[in-house]
């Protein structure tokens, strides 16, 4: 661990909302040059906590200290002028506006564009970060766009860089190179809090750690000295235990698409190219991508956001291809986003309302063009216990969930009404192990129930837990789908690049876990 006094101290700090005690005297200590992890599971109360240490919200009780100085901030501005910046799970970033304006945006008093242009090019050089200032971020991939956040921050020379689920939509590339900027502002002297679900990344970048549960600190440890599974345990308070695929499927195809293309939605999307696939009944096939290669798009094709020719998407044989997402829902293929809030569900409505909205027809939730109040409560209590959603109650607004809550409520919103196909993409974007634990489990058990499942994901490593078949969506295009069993990462690494007309490749020895390509 790095030596010297702390630079940042917490010492009790407690904030309580109304029927729920966010943190409960939580003291820890980050020192200098160090990497500190911040590690919990949904609604440990993380967030609320870098929210304070951000100036976003203030605590009921507590104090902290930053270089020895006493330090409340009263606003994210004034942590920035104390040397405190942060880089948020979502990114804050104008599509139309250039990386150099969208820097400015994020700066309290910015130099004239043509001194911020330069300091642009040799920061984001000398971090191994390059950024083109003059190019509009509607052009940059997920990995280029952090590295924007990221190099906004660096501007400011902070003496803390809080992190949130920094690479929740970054390639293993773009991973390393983070990494190693990281590593590198370190040593420099800028402490990082890090904050991650994917345990793996903490053992490799971090030198402390400090776990929450319930709101409260339990246990602080050196993560590299510790397993995963241990780590997941510790966070947690119970064993977890791995998710059981399913059997491999023998049932008759369900969701078929063939032929399926579409013109982008909009200046920045992306257009679907002659998509085909097939999954049988019992079968989840996994499709994976770099973000911004057709994802979105694919799933608001299949769950009827977007309409196409009716023999472009059959279920069970029947055309659906030009029925909206209503109608969909009622044949039997419910959907669920990449986006929960604003998408996947309305922010200020309850979870209740929420509930609501996708299960009216498959729940019977109106009945004579009544709404059925206590049915829909009925199911938006029945979401909350199978997927132990950690909330106050049905009637509370869902962005007073946390991220990682409310995933598991839109995903088990979905589940259990039942379908007879499910799509989903990013299940488990930004939740804790044992909550990853849970959907995936749900997901292969609604598989094994005979539904046909879609699982598009950036996590590799989920996809080749849960799919039998694999393929890779490129620029619109998505590759052949191909057995998980003996599938290396060679082969997938030539998949997700765009070799979609690639043979069967010869298989290498090896599994892909133990695959070192």
């Amino acid at each position: 661990m790095t030596a010297g006094p702390p630079l940042l101290e917490v010492e009790g700090i407690t904030k309580a909302y109304p029927g729920v005690v966010a943190n409960a005297g939580v003291s820890f200590a980050i020192r200098h040059g160090a990497v500190h992890a911040l590690l919990g599971e949904n609604g440990a109360g993380k967030s609320t906590l870098v929210k304070i240490i951000y100036g976003l919200v203030r605590p009921d009780a507590g104090r902290m200290r930053l270089a020895g100085a006493p330090y409340a901030p009263a606003s994210p501005a004034a942590a920035r002028a104390a040397g405190v910046a942060m880089v948020f799970q979502h990114f804050s970033l104008f599509e139309a506006l250039t990386v150099a304006e969208n820097v400015a945006l994020g700066m309290e008093r910015p130099p004239p564009m043509r001194r911020l242009t330069a300091r642009i090019r040799a920061v984001s050089g000398a971090y191994g970060l390059p950024l083109d200032p003059d190019r509009p971020v509607a052009d940059l991939s997920a990995g280029e766009r952090q590295r924007v956040e990221i190099v906004r921050c660096l501007l400011q020379e902070p003496r803390l860089l809080i992190m949130d689920e920094p690479t929740s939509v970054l390639t293993p590339q773009e991973v390393e190179i983070l990494f190693g900027t990281l590593r590198r502002i370190a040593a420099e002297g800028t402490s990082i809090l890090y904050i991650s679900h994917k345990l793996e990344e903490i053992i490799l970048l971090c030198e402390s750690a400090t776990i929450l549960r319930g709101g409260k600190v339990v246990a602080g440890c050196d993560p590299r000295q510790r397993a995963a599974r241990e780590l997941a345990e510790m966070m947690v308070g119970r064993l977890i235990a791995p998710a059981a695929r399913a059997a491999a499927p023998g049932g008759a195809p369900v969701l078929e698409v063939a032929g399926l293309s579409l013109p982008p939605a909009g200046p920045h999307g992306r257009a679907l190219r002659e998509v085909g696939l097939t999954v049988a009944a019992g079968e989840i096939l996994g499709i994976g991508g770099v973000a911004g290669n057709g994802q979105d798009e694919l799933l608001a094709a299949l769950s009827g956001e977007r309409r196409a020719a009716a023999a472009a998407v059959r279920l069970d044989g029947r055309p659906i291809g030009a029925l909206g997402p209503a109608a969909r829902r009622a044949a039997g293929l419910c959907a669920a986003p990449e986006e929960r809030l604003g998408h996947a569900a309305a922010p200020d409505m309850t979870l209740t309302e929420n509930a609501l909205l996708t299960g009216a027809v498959r729940e019977r939730l109106v009945r004579r063009g009544m709404i059925d109040w206590r049915a829909a409560r009925a199911f938006a209590a029945r979401v909350v216990a199978a997927f132990d959603v950690r909330t106050p109650g049905t009637e509370v607004p869902a962005r007073a969930l946390s991220g990682g809550n409310l995933q598991k409520f839109v995903i088990g919103r979905e589940i259990l009404q039942r379908p007879r196909a499910l799509v989903v993409n990013q299940p488990t974007w930004g939740v804790d192990a044992a909550a990853a634990a849970t959907i995936r489990q749900a997901l292969i058990d609604l598989a094994a129930g005979g539904a046909a499942v879609v699982v598009i994901s950036q996590d590799l490593d989920e996809l080749l837990e849960l799919a039998h078949r694999f393929a890779a969506l490129n620029e619109g295009r998505l590759s052949a789908a191909r057995p998980v069993e003996g599938l290396t990462l060679r082969e997938i690494g030539l998949m997700l690049g765009g070799a979609h007309g690639m043979q069967a490749a010869r298989p290498e020895a090896g599994r892909l876990a133990h695959d070192p390509a």
